[in-house]
């Protein structure tokens, strides 16, 4: 099966995201919540780079690390698609490895998959 990952649009569904459940570490906060009419076979999911991590091309090198990371989960079927999530990143994306933080958002979403 072949997964569509959807961009959050609204700001209903991001407010609606942020009053839902949390997951914090030390990448990213996790906002993750069932919304009403969604359809299960798309994931609706978008990723936040804050000003105060830096001018936009560490912005933009953040969200795309986020991106790559969760394209890999998503082809291991490791994520609920029930839920809609939203990424809040933080600056330890931009420095630290690739595998360690891909390892530790891995452990997140399976907690969140049960």
């Amino acid at each position: 099966m072949k997964s569509k990952i959807v961009s959050l649009s609204k700001n209903t569904e991001f407010l609606s995201l942020l009053s839902g459940k949390k997951i914090v570490n030390k990448y990213s906060t996790i906002f993750y919540k069932k919304l009403k009419n969604k359809n299960y076979k798309f994931l609706n999911i978008s990723f936040v780079a804050k000003k105060k991590l830096g001018n936009a091309v560490i912005r933009n090198k953040i969200k795309r690390r986020l991106r790559n990371i969760f394209d890999g989960i998503v082809k291991n079927n490791e994520v609920n698609f029930e839920y809609s999530y939203l990424f809040i990143a933080k600056k330890n994306v931009f420095d630290d490895d690739f595998e360690k933080i891909k390892g530790i958002l891995t452990s997140d979403l399976k907690k969140i998959k049960k």
